[in-house]
């Protein structure tokens, strides 16, 4: 049994997103950045998040991602359940039928599903604020002041105001006059 890249990627976002949501969405685009995981793939993982309400989405400027709880309350099986990594380490996936569906359970199919109790047990036991508690111990620098966005640096060009008739109709209605 392995966790796979997706379970990693999602616990690995959602430290980067509580440590740095005080203040305000945080964007999946400087997650992306700061922890090297493609957006595209943020955006798939943040939209299981979101349905399982783990996440909390917020459009427009200024716009991203913040908890949906507290940090204390999500915990790290949370966010792997959510974004639907498997946690067993059962050659049957739980359902008992290790040797074939005709001779049923392996010997070790009890071992490995005492396996899959413990390691859900271990990561229910972690909250993320914990994790997010031991980065600040290790001394990751956040960003104090919050990264603008969609604002251009180039200055806004007002559009020019055509008065000019724009039908047949209204050209006519301009020579009556």
């Amino acid at each position: 049994m392995r966790l796979t890249t997706k379970g990693r990627f999602a616990v690995t976002a959602m430290i980067d997103l509580a440590l740095r949501e005080h203040s305000g969405p945080v964007a999946l685009a400087a997650i992306s950045s700061r922890q090297q995981i493609s957006l595209s793939y943020l955006e798939q993982l943040f939209g299981k998040l979101r349905r399982h309400e783990l996440v909390e989405s917020t459009r427009g400027p200024g716009g991203g991602y913040s908890l949906g709880r507290k940090s204390e309350e999500i915990s790290v099986a949370d966010i792997i359940v959510a974004v639907d990594e498997p946690i067993d380490a059962t050659g049957c996936g739980g359902k008992e039928n290790c040797m074939g569906d005709d001779t049923g359970r392996c010997m070790t199919h009890d071992l490995w599903a005492s396996l899959n109790t413990r390691m859900i047990e271990y990561l229910d036991s972690i909250s993320l604020k914990k994790l997010v508690d031991e980065q600040i111990a290790k001394g990751v620098s956040i960003e104090e002041a919050p990264v603008k966005r969609a604002i251009s640096s180039q200055p806004v060009v007002k559009p020019i105001k055509i008065t000019a008739p724009n039908s047949v109709f209204a050209l006519g209605n301009a020579f009556s006059k």
